[in-house]
């Protein structure tokens, strides 16, 4: 049988063969010569070469491949399409939480002069005018500011636009009215835009809505990039062609063919990687794009995210952000020349600089301008006088990211308490703070200042002293402005957070306080023994401390010894109270970090921050109510939904009696003691109090003071720890007098706790006295602590009470 087979194989193969019959008993054979016939029969017939197999088989696999690659190429086009849809439907951008100081409430009787308004307008982009016609405009007059105020949505509302006048003395506003010359009571300038917390990409944005744009930009934007852009359909072969041609008669890419849909494309979902690949994706995402989105949204869109500039790290990104950045200025309030210029910029935003390179920038510019002739946008009057102007960019950015970078730092941290990182960089939050502008550029002027003139007076070498600074609203625990160095503007260390540096004599307030609210032990007139105290420690090791001058002053009162800061009384008064009852006051007054119970602790060899410091003096100063230090006001969405309120809370950790003593012997350092030098700043009348501050070796000057409204806290040093000819009354009480005389400093409010009596006494002697005795002194007292005794001047207490001594009766005209 296999003979037969192999036979039938042979003649079949012959050429010319037509006989078909024989194939299909081949085929019958071969079948059943799977089920047993011999191996070798069937490798011969591979071998001898099988007849041609028809066409069909192999156009059924192309047919596969074509199936295959439409399907992938539909699931492609799908997935790309869910893509570009649910991005350009859902939230588009990253956006920053934006942080605003506080708003400025104008009134009659504000204590602003009018330089110092005028100040703060530049701060916020208003631009100065000889005829003021819409907002963000003002004229200045010697006593008189004409003020076109811009709308903003507050936390708590929307300001509207204002046209109204305003009336100076050499101090304050004086009058303040509207146009129809009507009084106003109050009106509210916007706050100012003192930075933000941005993503790890560093863009920024300012969204805007069309209805938002002057009427230029968008005509402009067509007539410039893209003509066809309300008839094509993402794409246009036009443009394209053209495009090529040009480039190749210049034999370079001199010309782009790209819509504003694929620009837009470009720059929202892709990289700007130039390939054919990435160019072809461009363009189906800019045909898909088109079928979901309308021309308005298409544009809004790329209003929004086209780049237009960088400043330092951070990417300007939409018209909204670069009005603010080259004019400082709302885009609502630009002008036509200033419309064009950003237009232009639309094609380089680094190579048209008006700042680096203001001719090509001037040159961009009137192109645009005559562009917007030859399609009609505007007339010929209107492109002759926007060509006549100046490129009219701000004298610096108006959009610096933080140029106050100390105080972001605080309100980063106070945030980071109730917000996640991603909601801070990319959620677009407003965070409306008690930061003021006024405040701080007096204490960044003053420390300046103040350090050049203390290294030139003190033969330091230059720019070594460093220094930081607090200022706090006294009750409310506001901060209104920090300082983390000499160097304003720099977002290095900040020293006014972070510098953990030995407070030395400011502490000493706490030990007095201690023993203060023991008034059956002591008052202000108790006898404290300021000779030579020895200590010795659990370790075996001598404490010694020795006064400031190397001298001893026998028995002086107690207020007298902190007024004077006396380490040796202070020492002996805080070991007589005790250790853990001054670090336990100290926690009181709010500090939170740990305390060695040692006895250098008497003395300020604790390290604290400037911040920590001002948190203690702050309960000092509230009459002995705890108030954590609060930078932010509120916090609110892009949209303006309340998010947090940071309401003012406070907590009673001291007998106000107790602290009306503490003030009175602080307000003695200040008139007697080692701070008298502030006067030199400050008027007469200007009760304050406050403490010096100097470590060990005068490493560290410090000064701690308030006056009725203001708190501040001022230290100096070097960033190596090294010495220095300062103490805290030749060092940081020198600039803090010169802040507080800078700003509106109220002085301290006399009022009398119902627990608390003042009595003439001679401390010396420990016995009551009267006005005019030797030695007198009118002195506070927990009711019934005062001397019983009665000296030989005395007169029945309550009779002379017109009759106080010197600062104290011409203080409080009691």
């Amino acid at each position: 049988m296999p003979v037969a087979n192999h036979h039938e194989m042979s003649i079949l193969s012959k050429p010319g063969s037509r006989t078909r019959k024989p194939v299909n008993s081949v085929s019958a054979a071969t079948k059943n010569s799977r089920g047993g016939g011999s191996r070798n029969c069937s490798r011969g017939k591979s071998r001898s070469g099988s007849p041609k197999r028809t066409g069909k088989p192999r156009f059924r696999w192309l047919w596969k491949i074509f199936w295959i690659l439409t399907g992938l190429a539909l699931i492609f086009l799908v997935s790309v399409d869910v893509y570009v849809r649910v991005k350009f439907s859902g939230s588009k951008w990253s956006l920053p939480a934006h942080v605003y100081s506080r708003s400025l409430d104008i009134y009659a009787g504000l204590p602003l002069p009018l330089e110092k308004l005028r100040w703060e307008l530049d701060r916020l982009g208003y631009r100065p005018v000889s005829s003021v016609t819409g907002s963000g405009q003002y004229r200045a007059e010697r006593n008189r500011i004409e003020l076109f105020t811009r709308p903003f949505l507050f936390w708590d509302g929307e300001e509207p636009a204002r046209h109204l006048t305003l009336n100076f003395d050499s101090r304050s506003v004086t009058r303040l009215q509207g146009d129809a010359g009507e009084k106003l009571a109050v009106v509210r300038l916007e706050p100012v835009l003192i930075g933000g917390i941005y993503p790890e990409l560093q863009e920024d944005r300012v969204l805007v809505r069309l209805e938002q744009l002057p009427p230029h930009i968008v005509d402009g934007l067509v007539a410039v990039e893209d003509q066809g852009f309300y008839s094509h359909h993402g794409i246009s072969p036009k443009s394209i062609a053209r495009a090529f041609v040009t480039n190749l008669r210049a034999g370079s890419t001199v010309q782009g063919g790209s819509t504003i849909t694929q620009q837009l494309v470009k720059n929202f979902y892709l990289t700007s990687n130039r390939s054919l690949l990435r160019k072809g994706m461009e363009a189906i995402m800019a045909l898909l794009l088109e079928l979901h989105a309308s021309k308005a949204e298409i544009m809004e869109a790329y209003v929004n995210e086209v780049f237009l500039g960088q400043s330092g790290r951070r990417a300007i990104h939409g018209f909204g952000l670069a009005s603010r950045h080259y004019f400082r200025q709302p885009v609502e309030e630009l002008e036509l020349h200033q419309e064009a210029l950003l237009i232009g910029l639309v094609k380089g935003a680094s190579y048209y600089d008006p700042w680096s390179h203001p001719e090509r920038a001037r040159k961009r510019r009137d192109l645009v301008i005559d562009i917007l002739l030859r399609e009609k946008v505007i007339d010929e009057a209107q492109a002759t006088a926007a060509k006549r102007r100046d490129l009219d960019v701000a004298g610096r950015p108006g959009s610096a990211a933080n140029p106050y970078p100390d105080y972001i730092d605080l309100v980063k941290r106070q945030l980071r308490k109730d917000y996640r990182e991603q909601d801070l960089d990319s959620a677009g939050l407003r965070v409306f703070t008690h930061f003021d502008p006024q405040v701080q550029r007096e204490v960044e002027e003053t420390i300046a200042s103040r350090l050049d003139t203390l290294e030139k007076g003190y033969r330091i070498q230059a720019d070594t002293l460093e220094a930081a600074a607090i200022l706090v609203r006294v009750g409310t625990a506001e901060v209104l402005a920090v300082a983390g160095g000499r160097e304003s503007g720099y977002a290095g260390y900040n020293r006014a957070l972070d510098a953990r540096r030995q407070v030395g004599s400011t502490i000493k307030p706490a030990v007095y306080l201690a023993a203060l609210e023991q008034p059956e032990l002591y008052s202000l007139a108790s006898l404290i023994d300021d000779g030579p105290v020895t200590v010795k420690g659990e370790d075996g090791k001598i404490w010694s401390p020795q006064n400031y001058e190397r001298k001893s002053h026998g028995l002086v009162p107690m207020y007298q010894a902190l007024g004077n800061s006396y380490n040796q009384a202070t020492a002996r008064l805080g070991m007589d109270v005790g250790l853990e009852k001054v670090a336990d006051t100290i926690h009181r007054l709010g500090y939170e970090g740990s305390l060695p119970e040692v006895p250098s602790l008497l003395l300020g060899s604790v390290t604290m921050s400037p911040f920590d410091l001002a948190g203690i003096y702050h309960t000092i100063a509230a009459q002995g109510f705890l108030t954590p230090l609060r930078a932010i006001n509120a916090v609110y969405t892009a949209d303006n939904q309340p998010l947090k309120r940071y309401p003012f809370a406070a907590e009673q950790r001291f007998d106000p009696g107790t602290m009306h003593l503490l003030q009175y012997a602080l307000q003695v350092v200040m008139r007697e003691g080692t701070g008298k030098t502030a006067y030199r700043y400050l008027p007469e009348d200007l009760s304050v109090a406050g403490k010096t501050g100097t470590s060990n070796d005068q490493r560290d000057s410090w000064f701690a003071g308030f006056s009725g409204n203001y708190l501040g806290i001022v230290w100096i040093g070097r960033d190596d720890n090294g010495k220095m000819p300062l103490t805290g009354g030749t060092g940081a009480l020198q600039v803090w007098g010169n802040i507080m005389a800078r700003i509106d400093s109220q002085p301290l409010a006399f009022v009398k706790p119902e627990n608390i009596e003042y009595h003439w006494v001679e401390p010396a002697n420990q016995w009551l006295s009267a006005k005019g005795c030797p030695g007198a002194r009118y002195l506070p007292f927990d009711a019934g602590t005062a001397p019983s005794r009665k000296g030989p001047c005395y007169r029945a207490p309550g009779r002379n009470l017109d009759d106080v001594v010197d600062w104290f009766k011409d203080l409080f005209g009691l």
